[in-house]
């Protein structure tokens, strides 16, 4: 018998977020078929799908996609990263919220607005939702010319996504901003969501962490449940390199940009961001807390713009 109580809700994500009611499984399946076969009842009775198992995982947000968002396609290699929907989500409505309140109060949509995406991956996730969500441009970057195909596929395949999405390959790993930024590209905002792990022996303890936080199970050589490819999880020095060298180069594009953004996912790496971007003479910083089911993160976003600069922005490009 279906109940007439209402679903309860996510607390903790964005207001905005459509993942933020309990998943309606019986109309996702009606979307998107492949579900059911992962569809279970857990130890409580309820119905719902195993998140230790990279397949169930991929088609719960395949269904997400399908049925909350609209979108028809969304295929990318298997080993590649599978991004759970509603914390993706969640970075974007939190960076359309530092645009309202950067703007008058006034949310900037549609084709004014460019996003640039670093480390888009084969998903596309984040132009996804926010072509989906606020009709903005995007440019989307990546160092493997197999995600960019991949996500190009996706673009190609989805009508919504036709010219919204740029999708440039950043050519020189080491590097973020330079060989992707032009002198004349201004962007309105930049996300990232970093390479979390500073080598494969640290990225495998957090897998073993987290399948056996998920199944019970404790596995010598777990498989991803979200899967991802090395260059996704792991890089030299971890997010903390990562980040540092991102605010470096963030200095040089501080005229190209309005808003420079990154999840933190360490708190314990926050003190030398802010280090960092007192040294870069950042002229306005924020920190955003974010969080999804029992994990804790945050957006730090930053900007080089003088008061007087970050005015003429506002009037040339959102008014």
């Amino acid at each position: 018998m279906a109940s007439n109580k209402k679903p309860k809700e996510k607390s903790r994500l964005h207001p905005r977020n459509k993942n933020r009611e309990n998943y309606d499984l019986k109309a996702m399946c009606e979307s998107f078929p492949a579900l059911m076969e992962f569809v279970k009842p857990n130890k409580y009775g309820v119905n719902s799908v195993d998140f230790a198992s990279p397949k169930a995982v991929r088609a719960l947000n395949t269904a997400l996609l399908k049925h909350y968002y609209g979108i028809a396609f969304w295929d990318f290699p298997e080993q590649n990263l599978c991004p759970p929907i509603p914390g993706r989500a969640d970075y974007i409505h939190h960076i359309a919220d530092l645009l309202q309140g950067s703007n008058y109060g006034i949310m900037p949509h549609g084709d004014k607005i460019i996003c640039l995406d670093i480390g888009t991956g084969a998903s596309c996730i984040y132009p996804i939702i926010g072509v989906v969500e606020y009709n903005w441009n995007f440019i989307a970057t990546d160092v493997d010319l197999k995600a960019i195909d991949s996500a190009e596929a996706i673009i190609l395949e989805n009508k919504n996504l036709h010219g919204k999405v740029d999708c440039r390959l950043q050519k020189e790993p080491k590097d973020v901003f330079y060989g992707i930024l032009r002198k004349e590209d201004k962007v309105d905002m930049t996300i990232c969501n970093p390479p979390f792990h500073a080598s494969a022996e640290e990225a495998l303890k957090g897998t073993q962490r987290k399948v056996k936080n998920l199944s019970g199970e404790k596995k010598a050589r777990p498989e991803l449940n979200f899967s991802g490819v090395s260059n996704e999880l792991i890089c030299d020095g971890g997010e903390h390199r990562f980040i540092h060298n991102m605010i470096r180069e963030s200095r040089n594009f501080g005229k190209n940009c309005y808003w420079f953004s990154t999840l933190v996912s360490k708190q314990s790496n926050l003190k030398g961001i802010y280090k960092s971007l007192e040294k870069n003479q950042a002229q306005q910083v924020k920190t955003i807390p974010m969080g999804t089911g029992n994990k804790s993160t945050r957006i730090v976003a930053w900007s080089f713009l003088t008061a007087e600069e970050q005015k003429l922005w506002r009037e040339s490009r959102w008014v």
